[in-house]
């Protein structure tokens, strides 16, 4: 397989699992040295750490929240540090907490937008200085076909993801003239560890509403992190790829 991503260096937070996790997985196939967060998971992230150095790049795990504006600081100055810089960061971080709105509380509001939104400015911020002397870089925020459409019981969700969009597109434009690039992936229902907890019949039915007729898995979702990763897409800024069957179509 043609390695896209030789000797590159990407960021990617949230990687111990799910569609995270498909992406450090996949990155470190196209031979990209890989630094990912987590947030508590110590053993996962072990794991992960071994299974990527196995297949023949650098890859380093760091308990950082992203969601921290200091944190965040702290944590790419240790990766450019240790990397010797970076080339890629996807912002991956993401957790739900859903209720309608007449029983969802302020603080269940904030944390979404804290953790999905506040996050991706926290940590493009922190790369940015990176990017700028090396007038070279590629961010990719991982959005949602929620954050489009939205969906009922998830207005928090929606806002934080719909948010990342708008921010991104802002980025686009702010630094593109550095060539840093800025893009969105909105994926649909991919079938995930979360997933699984869903009965079969509401997954099926899920699955029956797609085109494609299926859920996606991880890679589909990191198979369109590489292409934005790669130079393959040196002229595309300010977009949403939304990885969803036709979902939206």
């Amino acid at each position: 397989m043609s390695k896209l991503l030789e000797n590159k260096t990407a960021i990617i937070t949230g990687a111990t699992r799910g569609i995270g996790r498909g992406i450090a997985l996949t990155f470190a196939q196209h031979g990209c040295n890989v630094a990912f967060t987590f947030n508590s998971s110590v053993e996962a992230a072990k794991a992960l750490e071994t299974e990527l150095s196995a297949l023949g790049i650098k890859a380093m795990g760091y308990q950082s929240n992203a969601a921290d504006f200091n944190q965040a600081q702290e944590l790419v100055v240790s990766v450019v540090k240790e990397f010797d810089g970076v080339d890629i960061l996807v912002n991956n971080a993401g957790i739900t907490i859903d209720n309608l709105l007449m029983r969802i509380g302020e603080e269940d509001f904030d944390k979404v937008i804290e953790v999905n939104l506040k996050s991706v400015f926290n940590m493009t911020k922190a790369i940015q200085r990176t990017f700028l002397k090396q007038r070279n870089g590629s961010l990719i925020h991982m959005s949602s076909v929620v954050g489009i459409k939205g969906n009922a019981g998830q207005s928090n969700y929606a806002a934080s993801k719909a948010g990342i969009i708008g921010f991104s597109k802002a980025i686009a434009l702010e630094l593109g003239s550095r060539n840093i690039r800025s893009n969105v992936i909105a994926p649909g229902f991919i079938e995930t560890e979360m997933t699984d907890k869903l009965s079969e019949d509401v997954v099926q039915k899920w699955r029956d509403d797609i085109p494609l007729k299926r859920g996606g898995k991880p890679e589909d979702v990191a198979n369109a992190c590489v292409f934005l990763a790669s130079d393959l897409s040196n002229y595309i800024t300010g977009q949403v790829l939304q990885v969803d069957g036709g979902m939206l179509t």
